[in-house]
């Protein structure tokens, strides 16, 4: 169930946001973008609910490091900010949702079909194999090239320029450079043939 502190906490960030950039950009008018403050309001609230029942549908809370409605407050509306123009809160999507969630670093459920980049590495637990880790990378296909590349945090993922990302396994020798194995679908697939490789190997992802 969604968490009314983090909601509030969520709302309160984006809140406290906009006075900041208000006297930063003297051409941002609240009444023409959000019809008055009270329009203002609205919007904030019902990005809150939005992004925390996301949250609560797409997130392993127990992975976070301090208290939910806490990193709401201190890096929501900075974060929401960085994702959309001051003025076009109001077009706030579920893909948004996401983006704001990669750009916090948040712990998103790999499960669920979600774009989210993931670059996790683990050592070898068997001592006379060639590779001393293994990695796994989400990557994609740049379509205008047909060239794969990796999809990390400071990417769009819903950028239309790119196929959808896979993940790819990687051995890395004692040189460190990553010899590339295979491709899967998912995470899950990922590690299933890197766990035939290295019986014992364990990686740490949401």
């Amino acid at each position: 169930m969604p968490d009314p502190a983090a909601v509030f906490a969520a709302a309160l960030s984006l809140w406290e946001c906009w006075p900041r950039r208000a006297a930063i950009d003297t051409n941002l008018d609240f009444n023409e973008s959000y019809d008055g403050l009270d329009g203002l309001m609205r919007v904030v609230l019902r990005v809150a609910n939005q992004f925390e029942a996301w949250a609560s549908r797409h997130l392993n809370f127990a992975d976070l490091d301090q208290p939910w409605p806490c990193l709401l407050q201190d890096q929501f509306g900075e974060t929401c900010l960085q994702l959309l123009p001051p003025a076009g809160l109001a077009a706030f999507t579920d893909h948004d949702c996401l983006r704001a969630a990669i750009r916090l670093r948040l712990p998103v459920r790999l499960d669920l079909g979600l774009p989210v980049p993931v670059d996790v590495s683990a050592p070898n637990p068997l001592a006379n194999s060639g590779f001393r880790e293994f990695r796994i990378q989400t990557v994609r296909t740049e379509l205008a090239h047909d060239d794969c590349v990796p999809f990390t945090a400071a990417d769009d993922p819903f950028d239309a320029a790119f196929g959808p990302p896979y993940f790819a396994l990687y051995g890395l020798g004692a040189d460190r450079l990553p010899e590339h194995i295979a491709d899967r679908p998912t995470y899950a697939e990922a590690l299933a043939l890197a766990q035939r490789l290295a019986p014992g190997l364990n990686f740490h992802a949401s």
